[in-house]
């Protein structure tokens, strides 16, 4: 199987490219900056300059022969609000065309945790962030026919993986994640068929990742 990471220069995408590439998968690791490519060739993956400004037709040729699309891009806090826009929600959107323009079937995207509960942005100090989470999420779920998975982790730290989350925030003890559980939450559920067409809320937990779904 080959799976293009779009984002996978950003933490998660390097993570996600190491342990993806350790289990024999093919991993195209799509890069802004040629500059990263030697990062993502030394975790296994195999890098490609990527523009997530492109036109949707543009980005389909990288997508060609491709069986899942992960997208872990996300805009960073130093772009402002444009930025966010930009990338976190029409670049994730247009993936989306693209990835069914090319004939992909699986897509699997990080989300946010409260992405689809509006009542809880203000809080977050980030508004505008959920704002294009949450549109990214309703275009891929009733504007594509892919077979998606929403991922929705807690606030993420660069803490070591313990392997064990929760599906169930609201009766976890922590709402927080660890970036390497996110990245092997999203190996799982691409080896899982029943995985498709979910949407998980992710935080740490005592579930073994590979028993949580």
């Amino acid at each position: 199987m080959t799976t293009f990471i779009v984002g996978a220069h950003g933490q998660i995408g390097q993570l996600l490219t190491k342990q993806l590439a350790a289990t024999g998968e093919t991993v195209l690791a799509g890069i802004r900056d040629t500059k990263q490519a030697d990062a993502l060739s030394a975790l296994g993956g195999q890098p490609r300059q990527f523009d997530l400004t492109a036109l949707p037709q543009e980005q389909a040729a990288a997508f060609k022969d491709v069986d899942n699309v992960v997208f872990t891009a996300g805009s960073g806090g130093a772009t402002g609000y444009d930025g966010t826009l930009e990338i976190d929600l029409d670049g994730a959107v247009k993936t989306m065309i693209a990835a069914e323009q090319a004939g992909v079937k699986r897509y699997v995207i990080v989300s946010a945790l409260y992405a689809d509960q509006r009542d809880k942005w203000a809080q977050t100090g980030i508004e505008p962030y959920y704002v294009a989470k949450y549109y990214a999420d309703e275009w891929l779920q009733h504007r594509t026919q892919l077979n998606y998975t929403i991922l929705r982790p807690g606030a993420l730290t660069n803490d070591a993986g313990t392997g064990k989350i929760s599906l169930q925030p609201t009766l976890a003890s922590s709402k927080k994640i660890a970036r390497a559980d996110v990245a092997a939450a999203i190996v799982a559920v691409l080896s899982k068929p029943q995985a498709s067409g979910q949407i998980y809320d992710l935080v740490s937990g005592t579930t073994p990742i590979e028993q949580a779904f």
